[in-house]
């Protein structure tokens, strides 16, 4: 399985004990790991998760767990980028289709990247992007 872009969601489900991801998104998530691949997370991604940890909606021990599959050298998660060319993409995921800016940058770190994005999201699955789930 060639490398992929996490959705914040499926990262952290990911993490978690197997049931919250769909069969083919854990599938095709530990076919990545194995085959040596890297699981991409954007950075917006952590951005969210600290929003989520200020309104008590995760466990701060989710962010701190993501940071050090992040930091490991050995992790199967690499930390992406917000730069000019996701920027740039933005654009092209309709603000109406995918209405949650975040959403629209891992979208649009999706494109810039050209991975597929492994996400439950329906809006972004109904975009150009190509998804997995």
């Amino acid at each position: 399985m060639a490398s992929m872009l996490a959705d914040t969601h499926a990262a952290i489900w990911f993490m978690d004990p197997p049931g919250r991801l769909s069969p083919t998104a854990l599938a095709a998530m530990r076919a990545t790991v194995a085959s040596g691949d890297a699981i991409n997370v954007s950075a917006i991604t952590i951005v969210e998760l600290v929003y989520l940890v200020d309104k008590g909606r995760i466990p701060p021990q989710t962010l701190v767990a993501l940071y050090a599959l992040i930091d490991s050298q050995d992790s199967a998660f690499t930390l992406v980028p917000v730069d000019l060319d996701v920027a740039r993409r933005v654009e092209r995921i309709p603000r109406d289709q995918v209405p949650d800016m975040p959403d629209r940058i891992i979208a649009a770190t999706a494109l810039t990247l050209g991975l597929p994005l492994v996400t439950r999201d329906a809006e972004i699955q109904a975009s150009l992007v190509q998804t997995i789930w």
